[in-house]
């Protein structure tokens, strides 16, 4: 499976804690790009599963999504977003800083979720929670683009997450793409920049300027 996406785009992934998010984005982006909720809870608490420190934790995250995304620069959110007012801050975030929100949803199977918290001593809690993740994620699916992700990518088994390929795709108005390199790229790659480029365009309209 092969998952592309803008240079420069904010990437959420999905998922109920157990499916392999965290993972998933150590394989796929840089240690710097991934902004985690846990470990911003450990950075307001110094305990990654204080969940009396969630707020502060979230605040800390956005804060740092907003910088980098000012920046310019690629990021990820490692946090379980199944919920849709945990996603509408992401998404309204993307629109200000003018960049595509991505959702990469990890719905995998309950039993496999609970199997993997088993054999953590920091995720002994009972199946009833990954059961009501996986339950709000369902109901979530069909409405992610409905919400503002122009790009949803939905991963249903392991097999499916460990096959996955990330290919970033450059933007028109890059201006750190040189003429020689952007020559050199295929036809579909050049066609493919310029729809990132018109889809960003659209998602900045003011949602009522929208026809």
């Amino acid at each position: 499976m092969t998952i592309t996406i803008p240079e420069l785009s904010l990437v959420v992934l999905i998922g109920p804690s157990g499916c392999g998010k965290s993972s998933f984005a150590r394989e796929h982006f840089k240690s710097t790009e991934v902004l985690s909720s846990d470990f911003c809870r450990g950075l307001v608490s110094d305990d990654e599963n204080s969940q009396e420190a969630t707020n502060d934790a979230f605040d800390v995250l956005h804060y740092v999504a907003r910088k980098r995304l000012a920046a310019g620069r690629l990021t990820v959110v490692d946090a379980t977003n199944v919920q849709p007012e945990a996603r509408k801050p992401l998404v309204a975030l993307a629109r200000e800083f003018h960049v595509l929100p991505v959702a990469i949803v990890l719905n995998l199977p309950e039993k496999v979720c609970h199997e993997r918290n088993q054999s953590r001593p920091d995720r002994q809690f009972g199946p009833h929670v990954i059961r009501n993740q996986s339950q709000q994620l369902r109901r979530s699916l069909r409405g992610l683009e409905r919400e503002g992700f122009r790009h949803v990518f939905v991963m249903s088994s392991s097999e499916d997450v460990s096959s996955v390929t990330i290919v970033r795709q450059p933007l028109w108005n890059n201006h750190q793409t040189s003429h020689d390199v952007s020559s050199k790229l295929p036809v579909d790659a050049l066609d493919c920049s310029g729809k990132w480029f018109v889809q960003i365009l659209a998602f900045c309209q003011p949602r009522g300027s929208q026809r």
